[in-house]
């Protein structure tokens, strides 16, 4: 095995990365980084946190951002797009070449991807959209068609519409404001993608409230949903705890997972949208947390909280091998089971054991954040 490819297989580094560009595209901004040790690590999914404002501000936590692009054969490059919304981003739009910044990455979870050759949908809100490129390329080399299906509220604000276009097999566009494409959110054309490309597997990144609806409608279908989340990160390696959200894991526990070192990519039947910035009463160590054999026990008995029920407290018990398990689109991982419940309400709509594609419970009514601003 050579250096670079031991490498490869590390962790993140963190190192001084020299600017190579800064360029405007449309309502954002792409950085390029000459990043070599990054580059070589990176997976698609993936992102690096940068520390802002120079060596004398204020501005003391790092700001997250998803990669677009690395090219380790050439200068070893990376890549990442944002917006100019607060202290911190206005201050990366003004860096020039060769300044140098100080970068941690790559960081996260990556994409699954699957075995065999699939028809994937991927899905990207805003410049959400940024990260789906590299991983269309990786589907590609596994013979996967790839279809997109971008949004947002205006033209200059769908990032990537025409590398879209060029890369996959077909390309949506939507606008809020009917700018560009069709009038309308991405949701309001999902169902008209996944039957024109007879969709096997979604990969999402955008704004929550999307991804929520994004799974609801995912799940008629029994079609897998693989969602990066934007949740707001102070450290991005796990130590804050400012990025928890509630997902169910394969023994049917809900756990406050951390976007930056559990996810940002996580299964979208798995996350609890409809509790996302809280945590859940019966999420794992809450206040009201006790072992479903004890709350079992309670109901035999009758004495169950009110408002509790058997097929309610069933709700999160789920066999593994629901929808990216076993023989399902995509390898790694276990679905959510059957009897896998999604939001509060405990309404469950049952995965395929061992060789489904989709399962897990439903996620309930709107809710969830929007993107982040950083």
């Amino acid at each position: 095995m050579t250096h670079s490819e031991i490498d490869a297989q590390a962790g993140p580094v963190q190192v001084r990365g020299t600017v190579l560009t800064v360029r405007r595209v449309d309502a954002y901004y792409a950085m390029t980084l000459v990043a070599p040790a990054i580059a070589a690590r990176f997976k698609p999914g993936q992102f690096v946190t940068l520390a802002v404002g120079g060596p004398d501000t204020s501005m003391l936590l790092s700001r997250a951002f998803s990669i677009h692009d690395v090219r380790p054969d050439h200068g070893g490059t990376v890549e990442f797009v944002f917006a100019s919304r607060g202290r911190g981003t206005r201050w990366l739009a003004e860096r020039r070449a060769r300044d140098v910044l100080d970068v941690t990455g790559p960081l996260g979870k990556a994409f699954p991807l699957p075995r065999d050759p699939v028809n994937c949908l991927l899905i990207g809100g805003g410049y959400g959209s940024a990260p789906l490129f590299s991983l269309a390329g990786k589907l590609k080399e596994r013979r996967c068609e790839v279809d997109f299906l971008l949004g947002a509220g205006s033209g200059d604000r769908v990032f990537g519409a025409l590398t879209a276009r060029r890369v996959g097999r077909t390309a949506m566009i939507t606008t809020e404001d009917g700018s560009l494409g069709s009038r309308g959110l991405v949701t309001d054309l999902l169902d008209q993608a996944i039957h024109d490309g007879r969709t096997d597997v979604i990969y999402a990144c955008g704004p929550m409230p999307m991804l929520r609806q994004i799974t609801v409608l995912a799940r008629r279908y029994d079609i897998p949903v693989q969602a990066a989340v934007e949740e707001a990160m102070a450290c991005g390696i796990g130590v804050c705890m400012t990025c928890v959200l509630p997902v169910i894991g394969s023994d049917g526990i809900t756990r406050m997972s951390r976007a930056c070192v559990d996810g940002p990519v996580f299964r979208g039947e798995s996350v609890r949208w409809d509790d996302v910035g809280t945590i859940p009463f019966d999420a794992f160590g809450a206040p009201g947390w006790e072992p479903r054999s004890r709350r079992a026990a309670e109901l035999r008995n009758g004495h169950g909280r009110p408002g509790d029920s058997p097929a309610g407290s069933a709700g999160h018990a789920g066999s593994s091998g629901g929808a990216v398990s076993g023989g399902g689109p995509i390898g790694g991982g276990s679905g959510l089971g059957a009897g896998g419940r999604g939001g509060r309400g405990g309404r469950a709509s049952g995965g395929t054991a061992g060789g489904g594609s989709a399962g897990g419970g439903s996620a309930g009514g709107a809710a969830g954040r929007g993107g982040n601003g950083r």
